[in-house]
């Protein structure tokens, strides 16, 4: 038989009572309300699983009270991580119910969401944006064929082999004002680069092609 959202109830009460809770359901708008002296009103959501909708019902609970949880059919394998981590990021607490015994578990408390700032992150974003020339991108490209600085340096490799020929790495960095030519040639991650001898490179025909796509960037 399929669950239903009014199975949650009893094993989400029992849980609260447990605590010292008196409870109550369908509250107003709310599906859960417990009440224990000298505390905040305790407000729960019940779904099955997931939803926008679930989670737009949370953020309209904190207006009421600060400790606000949802709670959800417990998931199988590692579905639960993504909105364990949206739900801490809104400020609300999770918990999960398994029917076949009614057990409850709290795997997020509410408390307000403070993001660890990462600097090795925030100083790559920061030097990609002090090396991109111009701006060749529209903001909500997909990440296929965006022109990133690292692209930029290697059209300009590209350019430059075209024109001249092959090439030592050392020529290429200077001819054309890439410090990075020859590890970016080494690597070859487009493919556009063909290492013909110690240290010497010259253009593929992914390359020229790479030129003609990016030649307006």
């Amino acid at each position: 038989m399929k669950p239903a959202e009014t199975d949650l109830y009893q094993p989400v009460k029992s849980y609260l009572e447990a605590q010292g809770y008196e409870v109550k359901a369908e509250i107003g708008a709310v599906d859960v309300v417990g009440m224990r002296e000298g505390d905040e009103p305790v407000l729960i959501e019940l779904k099955l699983a997931f939803s926008l909708t679930l989670l737009q019902q949370g953020v309209a609970r904190l207006a009421i009270s600060d400790v606000v949880y949802l709670a959800v059919l417990k998931p199988k394998g590692k579905a639960i991580k993504a909105n364990l981590a949206l739900c801490r990021r809104l400020g609300l607490g999770l918990m999960t119910v398994r029917l076949r015994d009614g057990f409850v578990e709290v795997l997020a408390d509410p408390v307000p969401y403070h993001p660890r700032k990462s600097v090795k992150r925030k100083s790559r974003l920061l030097r990609e944006f002090a090396r991109r020339e111009g701006d060749p991108n529209a903001g909500g490209a997909t990440r296929v064929g965006l022109v990133t600085s690292y692209r930029q340096d290697a059209l300009k490799c590209a350019a430059y082999l075209v024109v001249h020929g092959e090439s030592k790495g050392s020529v290429v960095a200077k001819g054309a004002g890439v410090p990075r030519a020859t590890n970016i040639m080494a690597a070859d991650y487009y493919g556009w680069f063909e290492r013909v001898s110690r240290g010497v490179y010259g253009v593929t025909e992914k390359g020229c092609v790479g030129l003609v796509n990016f030649e307006s960037t």
